[in-house]
């Protein structure tokens, strides 16, 4: 095991806190210190891992490659310690103001936030949730440093260090005004393809319809298009477009805007929504209680 006798353990907690604010004053009013403080502290961690950690940028300062590989190990060490010493300290939801930070599509925020908003307001009156939209490898940072709790919708697999649960499939329906021409007939292969669609095109990680609709013939560029799905319903229910969304987004759009829905006659894969959470939040009680509530709230039955 490594001499830890020369590392002074509260310098971990400048390293953290530099993950996520990537901004020495920042940190220094986090944790209540005087700028230089900070300063020396991180001269202390460079020389106790002969490394520069944080170089300056003109967007803040920036982990270097050995800092970002040690976020999750610091992270991880840094939530058993706490959870070491606040060990008799229970979460209650009827007293907490936690705030916790979900990372959702905009789909997801249209499906997941209302319910767990009221779910708030009935058991945790003072608990918050902020949701942010990120992916990829950003998500994957932004987990491991703390500024993301719980990821819920349909990403890749983070790799080691999260878990993940899955809450749901699903497929999809092409939303319609309630008097399009289409609505009451058998929607055959190429009506669909001959109507006129509005498109999404940062879809992201819906990206599937797109190239569903590619690959049956659909011209992209000849169509309308919205960076995300938030607008759909608003353009649909007052035009003779079709869109293809996700079905839970349409189920819970179609009745708040009077839209009809049908099954796209084109093959599109199905979705597979998962909720992933870090290794070191998984003992954590206040993350245990609102994944809890996350999976009773949302997940099929049918779901592992």
């Amino acid at each position: 095991m490594a001499d830890l006798r020369g590392l002074d353990l509260n310098l971990l907690i400048v390293f953290q806190h530099l993950l996520e604010e990537r901004n020495l004053s920042a940190v220094a009013r986090r944790m209540d210190l005087s700028q230089p403080a900070v300063s020396h502290a991180l001269r202390r961690l460079r020389t106790a891992f002969d490394d520069e950690l944080f170089v300056r940028t003109a967007t803040g300062m920036q982990p270097t490659p050995l800092a970002e590989r040690l976020a999750e190990p610091v992270a991880e060490a840094l939530a058993l310690l706490s959870s070491m010493l606040e060990v008799r300290d229970a979460f209650d939801p009827a007293t907490s103001r936690r705030r916790f930070t979900l990372a959702l599509s905009d789909v997801g925020e249209i499906h997941f936030m209302p319910e767990l908003v009221a779910l708030c307001a009935r058991q945790a009156p003072g608990v918050r949730i902020d949701v942010v939209r990120t992916t990829g490898a950003d998500l994957r940072r932004a987990m491991e440093a703390g500024r993301v709790d719980i990821a819920v919708g349909v990403f890749e697999d983070l790799g080691a260090g999260f878990f993940q649960r899955l809450l749901f499939r699903q497929g999809y329906l092409t939303l319609l005004r309630h008097d399009h021409p289409l609505v009451g007939r058998e929607m055959s292969r190429e009506a669909f393809l001959a109507a006129e669609h509005v498109i999404v095109t940062q879809a992201a990680p819906y990206g599937q319809i797109n190239e569903a609709l590619r690959r049956a013939g659909v011209n992209l560029s000849r169509h309308f298009s919205v960076p995300h799905f938030g607008a759909l319903p608003y353009i649909v229910a007052d035009n003779a477009l079709l869109a293809t969304v996700p079905r839970k987004l349409a189920e819970v759009v179609a009745p708040r805007f009077g839209l009809a829905t049908i099954a796209p006659p084109i093959r599109i894969p199905w979705l597979q929504t998962h909720v992933f959470w870090t290794r070191r939040l998984h003992r954590d009680a206040g993350h245990q209680w609102l994944r809890q509530q996350i999976i009773d709230t949302f997940a099929d039955r049918a779901a592992p």
